[in-house]
């Protein structure tokens, strides 16, 4: 399959970053140097460079190779219908890693900024997102996240958007989920940091009106991100006699907790997991071990046909979280710049609520269709392959689907439901 991608991968050495240039890097003013179309709005109408901001490497690394794909598999069908404004869009990949490697994230940033791409889709750890957002769009560039879930970034930036739905849903929706389990006691295992706090802040807002109680968890009882040892955060969770226990952190802290609460003899049947943990455990676990827990994920469960398509960008593909919302990205930004008329990151910035949908529109789905509407002067509402609602005025998604999925005794998650939610904007 031929694809014109320039990618530029970076990762984490002894502290040190070491960038490695795949292809020519890019360059010109306003991302591109192949002139397109003149376009109907004031805008630069250089051929559109989409550059990436995802994990390739750290704790979030799981999230990395379908979010890659989904922009990958989003360009390409753009480009199989004309590209933007007459040419072809290209893809600068860089690595996030995570905050733990903060230099990584920080150096890509300055890679992209530096080949003057308008459009940086990432991080998917909200904490990288916060440390080099004014970076971004201090230099008005459009940073469109798919997977950000922070309640601290609701309306951060004009120039910051995200296609998955802020905490104040996926909380909920656990929320609720725990008490609908008819638990009532909960523990939660919460890490110090912003995706975790915030997210625990959600989650334990929703069980305490619920008439439950938070059992251990609250504020001033998370632990490090960089905590190896959990046989002491274990027992002291277990102490309080939770009747069911959440994990808020990541991969790299997660099975750690599973190893000690295993131990200590729970069951993990009365576990919940998010999107921050939700993995294919498979063999990294005895057989029957997480059989029954279950976890929660944004986004609707992609279609077969989705899959499929994503399958032919990257074959290796196991898991597809937060694939749908790094293609929605993706699209979404490139029919910004065919309604404005310009590849610039001002641009694309002035259409990104437009197309959404949120001033109302013709529905259509991809590119082609889309494209095809907007050049005929209509307004256009596209439907986001990950279900989620036209951006609010806080940049965040209005609406949103949350999937519950169940572990298996093999310890593999299958989706079960989704849990639509509206996102508030106070």
């Amino acid at each position: 399959m031929s694809r014109s991608l320039r990618i530029v991968q970076t990762a984490a050495m002894a502290g040190a970053v070491a960038l490695v240039l795949a292809a020519c890097g890019g360059g010109g003013d306003g991302g591109g140097e192949e002139t397109a179309g003149d376009g109907d709005g004031e805008g630069s109408a250089e051929a559109l460079v989409v550059g990436t901001l995802l994990p390739q490497t750290g704790s979030l690394s799981q999230l990395g190779p379908p979010e890659i794909a989904g922009v990958d598999l989003a360009v390409e069908e753009i480009n199989g219908a004309g590209g933007v404004l007459g040419a072809d869009v290209s893809v600068e990949h860089t690595d996030s890693s995570d905050a733990d490697n903060a230099a990584v994230a920080t150096q890509s940033v300055q890679t992209l900024l530096g080949a003057n791409v308008p459009v940086i889709i990432g991080a998917a750890s909200s904490q990288v997102t916060l440390n080099v957002i004014d970076d971004v769009v201090g230099a008005e560039v459009v940073q469109i996240s798919p997977a950000n879930t922070a309640t601290d970034l609701s309306g951060y930036s004009e120039f910051f958007f995200r296609t998955a739905p802020p905490d104040s849903v996926q909380g909920s929706a656990l929320g609720n989920l725990i008490l609908g389990d008819g638990h009532l006691n909960l523990g939660i295992l919460v890490f110090n940091e912003a995706y975790g706090t915030g997210l625990r802040d959600v989650v334990q807002g929703v069980v305490e009106e619920g008439g439950g109680t938070v059992t251990y968890g609250t504020a001033g009882q998370e632990f490090s991100p960089t905590e190896q040892n959990y046989a002491a955060i274990v027992g002291e969770v277990l102490a309080t006699n939770p009747d069911a226990i959440t994990i808020l952190a990541f991969t790299t802290q997660t099975p750690l907790i599973i190893a000690e609460l295993v131990n200590a003899g729970w069951d993990m049947a009365n576990t919940y997991f998010v999107d921050g943990n939700l993995t294919q455990f498979g063999t990294e676990f005895e057989p029957g071990t997480l059989e029954g827990a279950q976890g929660t994920l944004p986004g609707a469960f992609p279609t077969e046909d989705f899959q499929a398509r994503l399958l032919e960008i990257d074959d290796g593909l196991t898991d597809f979280s937060y694939a749908a919302e790094a293609y929605d990205a993706t699209m979404l930004a490139a029919l910004a710049a065919v309604r404005g008329g310009g590849t610039d990151g001002p641009t694309i910035q002035e259409n990104m609520a437009a197309v959404s949908g949120a001033d109302g529109g013709t529905e259509c789905t991809g590119f082609e269709e889309c494209a095809g509407l907007l050049d005929d002067g209509e307004d256009i509402a596209y439907q986001a392959v990950s279900g989620a609602g036209p951006f609010n005025e806080n940049n965040d998604p209005s609406s949103a689907n949350i999937g519950i999925y169940l572990f298996d005794a093999e310890n593999m998650y299958s989706f079960q439901r989704a849990e639509f939610g509206e996102v508030p904007t106070e």
